[in-house]
């Protein structure tokens, strides 16, 4: 039931066109994070996390947005989402995420910090966390509604 549900809502947001001015003028600049702040926030959460790895200049993460937008709408009570922007800039971000529409907790990590000490490369890369901030599993490259639901799933089961 939740895969149909992840199935519609994403066909409901896919009709954003890339590319188009969007007001950015709500959006805060994202905060820094280095991997010591970010290895704390995970290990003190109390939910699971999905945690993606993007880029606005990342053509397949354009292409993954519209599905974390939506898996955030169904599952965000359950499960916290959380964005760490690479090798950008805080304008690229805020329009990134106004384009999208991914309201969920975002930071900034110009030198790819926090996703290398965690054994991450490339963009985008996605980690299903468990409370406490065990990583369950990691997703490299652009994440289909398949292993969106799969890791959403397992984390949901724990």
């Amino acid at each position: 039931m939740r895969r149909v549900m992840l199935a519609f809502l994403l066909v409901a947001v896919t009709g954003c066109s890339p590319g188009s001015p969007v007001d950015v003028a709500g959006i805060p600049d994202l905060p820094a994070t280095d991997p010591e702040a970010f290895s704390a926030l995970m290990a003190e959460s109390e939910l699971p996390m999905v945690v993606n790895v993007w880029a606005s200049w990342c053509g397949p993460c354009r292409s993954e947005a519209p599905l974390l937008a939506a898996a955030v709408d169904e599952f965000g009570s359950d499960i916290r989402f959380i964005g760490i922007d690479v090798q950008d800039s805080q304008e690229g971000a805020k329009q990134f995420i106004a384009e999208y529409g991914i309201d969920f907790e975002h930071y900034f990590d110009q030198d790819r910090a926090v996703p290398a000490g965690l054994g991450g490369v490339g963009v985008p890369l996605t980690y299903f966390v468990a409370p406490g901030g065990e990583i369950i599993d990691t997703h490299i490259g652009i994440i289909d509604e398949r292993s969106l639901a799969l890791g959403i799933d397992e984390l949901l089961a724990r």
